[in-house]
């Protein structure tokens, strides 16, 4: 094949490939102006649409008095909201599946387990978790010092749930009774078995005095 044959087929090779990027620059051009005319005929429809179903992503929550700006998952859990996006570690992780009450935080006042709680459910509540019940100098809250008094937590981990338990006990019926105390507790589990020495740290921290110490 002569030096001629060769350059000109390579020409040919050339314009073929630069017609063919022509083509797809000038298709991807009507396209475009395609979408835009029918965007400018729709008139007053929405720029960005929401997909049917979906959740909205950035959402605001109120957490121990702060309003906080997250993103969130659609099936997250509070849990993992409030520990890996926000940085409260109080709320444990132990079963993750709404037994051991390690991750109860107070929504509204009322306990709920915070790993099968998902944060979309919580916007527009006032959700406290452990960290939310210090003082505003950092002082301990009175059922946290009742429950050092008492020796309560032994490996510590359950701690941080059965504190938020007791506090929303103690909102509720300030003066509860040994076995009230028992029965609202139960929702909280302790692997080194020191529920005597919680329920003491509860009567202490309620001023029942006369019914510490006394038996199960």
């Amino acid at each position: 094949m002569s030096d001629l044959t060769v350059d000109a087929a390579a020409e040919a090779r050339r314009l073929s490939r630069r017609e063919f990027i022509k083509r797809v620059i000038a298709s991807g051009a009507v396209a475009s102006s395609a979408s835009f005319v029918m965007g400018g005929l729709a008139g007053c429809a929405p720029a960005r649409r929401q997909v049917s179903g979906a959740v909205e992503r950035l959402v605001s929550i109120n957490v121990n008095g702060q309003l906080r700006r997250v993103d969130v998952l659609p099936q997250e859990t509070l849990a993992m909201t409030l520990r890996y996006k926000l940085g409260l570690t109080g709320t444990k992780l132990g079963c993750d599946r709404a037994e051991c009450g390690a991750c109860t935080v107070m929504i509204d006042g009322t306990t709920y387990y915070a790993c099968s709680t998902l944060t979309h459910g919580v916007r527009g509540r006032k959700v406290v978790t452990v960290e939310g019940l210090r003082g505003p100098d950092g002082e301990l809250h009175p059922v946290q010092q009742a429950f050092v008094d008492e020796l309560g937590p032994q490996c510590g981990f359950c701690t941080p749930g059965q504190v938020v338990a007791a506090v929303a006990l103690l909102q509720k019926n300030p003066k509860p009774s040994r076995e009230e105390a028992r029965h609202a507790m139960s929702g909280n589990l302790c692997r080194c078995g020191a529920y005597d020495n919680y329920l003491n740290a509860i009567m202490r921290a309620a001023g029942n005095l006369t019914e510490i110490h006394h038996g199960a």
